[in-house]
């Protein structure tokens, strides 16, 4: 991929490019830009509508101009409104905002825009924040023990709050999410969507074109259940302006909404009020998928790494599915989409490529992003990896030798004879060669390890058994 697919790098020289770590384009012609550098700094570029740059002025730039109030803040994350305005999320959790605040969507308790980045407190101010999105004029963040809070405009109930225009500082999305943890939140323009552990979805805000996929048109000023089909697992949601894609473990696509460009795929221009398998042949598995809430386009990527579009291209409706020579789905939106921005920060020099490959392996036990099997313990799902349990376990290689090509692509795991954590702590040992549990359920992780005829597992919790102390902290199988 180039930076030079987006106008608004074109200024760039490469002495700069070839410092650069993440980038995300946004703006009303994809003419904004932030960029961060491998040093943690950050730059502005392009117009600087509003003060969305965060550079101190409402000056536009063609050369990079650096945001001091972000230096060293080690941004992992931006989102963006229609502004528009910003949010930046920290690697400690913290969100900072900027840019337009007509209607609150800084989350700071006024409607003055913010040239700089202020940091969002007061009920976030303890919290830690693991994820952040913006609708056109309202923002989400999600905090790490799955709880979402909500500020901006409310006028479809976008926000979820008692009040009826705006919410000026972040309030928590309470009601049916009260008793969920929440692991992915997305905003269409004036709607929001959540997905909670378990795979469920829950939608609240403006309805008009069946964006909430409830079964009505109605607005929703509380999250309501999206009724997908029984056993289905979703993984992911992505919103556009006013249409959703939800992406499930088995790799398939539910959609609805507005479709009068053809975005949700079904080769015709009919909305839909409930969720739609999107069926293709030519797509097979899908890894991911993505749209923008400034825009009608739908990108899917597939299992075989090709890249799929439908919806408005180029100010074309294009009403089902068509593969496009692209390398990926950041270049898809580049070339095709109206304006040109850009989903989600595009990573060009991935910290991650420094990690040992077991400082990797942990880190991707249990990633619902990453993992293309889940296993359900109890109802609760273990996001896990196909190939790293059959190298790690011959109970699981026998089993998957012994499953087909067609139900390798949609298995999912069930099992009720261990307890949750154990059987969680038994498959992070494969990740991790650790054990990490209290002394109490180490016999039961005996029991398991014997019945999957573990014997390096065994040995080790046969130590932890006779020497209990051992446990206080996580435990490497080689003792």
């Amino acid at each position: 991929m180039s930076l030079q697919n987006w106008p608004v790098f074109s200024f760039l020289e490469p002495k700069f490019i070839s410092k650069i770590h993440m980038v995300i384009v946004y703006g009303s012609l994809g003419n904004e830009a932030l960029i961060v550098t491998k040093d943690k700094m950050v730059y502005g570029v392009g117009k600087n509508a509003c003060g969305c740059l965060g550079t101190g002025d409402h000056d536009g730039t063609l050369c990079p101009k650096k945001v001091d109030a972000l230096r060293n803040k080690d941004i992992k994350l931006f989102a963006y409104g229609k502004g528009p305005h910003v949010l930046a999320l920290t690697a400690d959790g913290q969100v900072y905002s900027w840019g337009y605040n007509t209607y609150y969507e800084l989350g700071n308790g006024t409607t003055t825009q913010g040239s700089r980045p202020v940091l969002v407190g007061g009920t976030l101010s303890d919290k830690f924040v693991v994820d952040i999105a913006c609708g056109g004029h309202h923002s989400l963040a999600l905090t790490d023990d799955g709880v979402v809070y909500a500020w901006g405009k409310n006028s479809l109930g976008q926000v979820a709050a008692t009040v009826h225009v705006y919410q000026s500082t972040p309030s928590r999305v309470h009601s049916t999410l009260a008793d969920k943890k929440v692991v992915c939140i997305s905003c269409g323009h004036s709607s929001s969507i959540a997905v909670t552990n378990d795979g469920e979805v829950y939608s609240w805000g403006s309805n008009a074109t069946g964006q909430l996929g409830i079964g009505n048109y109605i607005n929703q000023l509380i999250p309501h259940k999206v009724a997908l089909p029984s056993g289905v697992i979703i993984k992911k949601v992505m919103c556009g302006y006013s249409h959703a894609l939800a992406l499930s473990y088995e790799g398939v696509l539910y959609v609805w909404g507005e479709n009068k460009y053809g975005q949700l795929g079904l080769n015709d221009k009919k909305s839909y009020n409930y969720p739609v398998k999107l069926e293709s042949r030519i797509m097979g598995r899908i890894l991911d998928v993505a749209t923008s809430h400034y825009n009608h386009i739908s990108i899917a990527m597939t299992e075989a790494n090709q890249i799929f579009l439908w919806g408005q291209c180029l100010g074309l409706n294009v009403t089902e599915p068509i593969q496009f020579p692209v390398g990926c789905m950041h270049d898809a939106l580049a070339y095709y989409a109206s304006p040109g921005v850009m989903h989600q920060p595009l990573i060009l020099h991935d910290e991650k490529e420094e990690m040992s490959l077991t400082d990797c392996l942990k880190e991707a036990f249990d990633d619902s992003s990453t993992s293309d099997l889940v296993i359900q313990v109890r109802g609760k799902p273990i996001y896990v990896h196909k190939a790293v349990l059959k190298i790690r376990s011959q109970y699981f290689r026998r089993m998957f030798r012994n499953t087909s090509e067609k139900e390798k692509q949609s298995i999912i795991i069930k099992h009720q004879e261990f307890s949750y954590d154990v059987y969680r702590a038994f498959l992070k040992y494969l990740y991790t060669d650790q054990v990490d549990l209290p002394p109490e359920s180490i016999r039961e992780l005996l029991d398991l390890a014997n019945i999957y005829s573990e014997s390096q597992l065994k040995e080790c919790c046969m130590q932890m058994v006779m020497k209990p102390n051992t446990v206080d902290k996580p435990v490497p199988a080689s003792l």
